[in-house]
């Protein structure tokens, strides 16, 4: 297949892959968000279970999805982007780094998000601030949908507001992609091993091997889960400096003013200690191992299938 054609697959998979996934997954990001922007000393919700018990008796099922509408349109962009990416940055660090497997997935993941968070990122400010906010006392929300979120936090804050912790964005999803990848593409290499029965090769060589959709789900699950549970503090200090700068805009229930990525980590460390840090990982595994493990194998299956169609 052309380098034209291999790369219309990808844009393709990829963009089917993050709406699929984002249709099942929301609800669990949104209970994440609203576990980890509250504070140790303000705490409304006893765990995930009850941030989705709480949400669904006082804002139904529209409640779940607040911010739907920017993961929607600027998230399929953004995953087309980053599995792109990655594919690109994998496709031309292997010579240089020819039987280096671990810099090459580790250095092509974090490529693939630093390239992908010029989108996230807004999306990320946008549905966030969606996720947490509350009525005031008037009844009503701060913001009615994505775009006047998204109006709003450009009219009051300007760019600045909209790229609200880029850094601390990749900072945090760097790492986890690059672990991800780490760990999606060895668990796949010893699948393939299991597969031929196969003593020791080279992962290159064994790629053309398809792996079976049910180990598919193996890999990507278990490499969900380690990378999110690993990286969650990280998750959480981006959350709590973006949706900070709303906190004059909304009625939020974040107590602490943080000065950047260390000062919120401190914070939060003498407020609650390593539990504080580890605040909300729980639903963030919860909601990033179907995230990934959904993109990831139809990805896979929608890249293979639509190869197929084209050649």
């Amino acid at each position: 297949m052309s380098d034209g054609s291999s790369l219309l697959v990808n844009v393709l998979a990829s963009g089917m892959a993050g709406i699929i996934a984002r249709i099942f997954t929301h609800p669990l990001d949104t209970a994440k968000a609203r576990l980890q922007a509250v504070s140790n000393t303000q705490q409304q919700y006893q765990g995930t279970a009850d941030v989705l018990r709480k949400t669904l008796r006082t804002e139904g099922i529209r409640g779940f999805y607040r911010g739907f509408g920017a993961v929607l349109v600027g998230g399929t962009p953004g995953t087309a982007i980053y599995l792109c990416g990655y594919e690109a940055a994998k496709k031309g660090l292997a010579e240089q780094y020819r039987g280096n497997d671990f810099v090459i997935h580790f250095t092509a993941g974090m490529i693939a998000e630093t390239l992908a968070c010029i989108i996230y990122v807004p999306v990320d400010v946008v549905k966030e601030r969606m996720q947490v906010q509350h009525k005031t006392g008037g009844g009503a929300l701060m913001y009615r949908n994505s775009w006047d979120a998204l109006q709003k936090i450009a009219a009051t804050e300007g760019l600045a507001g909209i790229y609200k912790g880029y850094a601390a964005t990749l900072g945090s999803f760097g790492p986890f992609s690059a672990l991800y990848f780490v760990c999606y593409e060895r668990f796949k290499y010893w699948t393939r091993l299991h597969l031929t029965q196969s003593n020791h090769s080279e992962l290159r060589e064994l790629e053309h091997i398809e792996v079976p959709f049910h180990w598919l789900l193996v890999c990507s699950s278990s490499a969900g889960a380690l990378a999110s549970w690993v990286t969650s503090p990280l998750d959480m200090v981006k959350l709590r400096l973006q949706v900070q700068r709303g906190i004059d805009h909304s009625n939020s229930n974040i107590a602490a003013t943080y000065n950047g990525v260390w000062d919120c980590w401190q914070k939060t460390y003498r407020a609650g200690g390593l539990a504080g840090l580890w605040r909300g990982a729980g639903a963030r595994v919860l909601y990033t191992v179907p995230a990934t493990t959904i993109t990831m194998t139809s990805y896979e299956t929608c890249q293979s299938i639509i190869a197929k169609a084209l050649s």
